[in-house]
């Protein structure tokens, strides 16, 4: 068994590409750590920075905002991250335009065949965690579609955020098989793009529970 944030007690829960006050209300009321909200205008979860600061504006002390982009300018950054506590770079940052950023940030890697993830660990060292994701050609996340979770590595420098695919079905497995710092959800709580049903995040969360019990 893998070892990649499991000391901390439990594993934490993002719900990313939230787009309606109501599914952040809903997130907030079943427990999840995190809200994910995504600036990259090509996904069908995106939303302006002026709906941001709305939805930000509900979350409540002690849930993490974090922001989704993929090969931003800085300008939208900053201006993003007066509304967020948590950036996550998608696309091909360099670790130089990471280390800028005005927020503390997580890098996510999608897991595509040859990738060195201890040495994506080492060159995005000002990383709070990897993000690791299904890797689909052309496509920066958001697939649906999870991986071989035995590619992980152990003994990684950072803690692991796992994505891909993950649902209120699978969660569990996926947790026994890599013990993560944290699980990232998107699609598998999803009753449309964008739209989050309150049963399936219930669903979600207990599942997560169940696992770290």
């Amino acid at each position: 068994m893998l070892e990649h944030g499991a000391a901390l007690g439990r594993t934490r829960v993002k719900f990313c590409g939230l787009t309606r006050p109501e599914d952040v209300d809903a997130a907030v009321a079943a427990g999840a750590d995190a809200l994910g909200f995504v600036l990259w205008p090509g996904s069908k979860r995106a939303v302006g920075l002026e709906r941001l600061a709305a939805l930000a504006a509900r979350v409540p002390a002690f849930v993490t905002r974090v922001g989704l982009f993929v090969d931003p300018d800085e300008a939208l950054v900053a201006r993003a991250a007066e509304h967020l506590d948590l950036l996550q770079f998608h696309g091909e940052e360099t670790p130089a335009f990471c280390a800028a950023a005005p927020r503390p940030w997580i890098k996510a890697l999608r897991m595509r065949d040859g990738l060195d993830v201890h040495a994506a660990a080492r060159d995005y060292i000002g990383a709070r965690a990897l993000l690791l994701d299904a890797y689909r050609p052309g496509v920066p996340g958001g697939t649906g579609e999870t991986f071989d979770w035995s590619r992980i590595p152990a003994c990684l420098a950072k803690p692991v955020i796992l994505a891909g695919g993950l649902t209120p079905a699978n969660v569990a497995e996926a947790i026994a098989a890599v013990r993560p710092l944290a699980v990232d959800v998107s699609g598998g709580i999803e009753t449309a793009p964008g739209i989050k049903g309150g049963a399936e995040m219930a669903d979600f969360l207990r599942a997560v529970r169940h696992a770290d019990g």
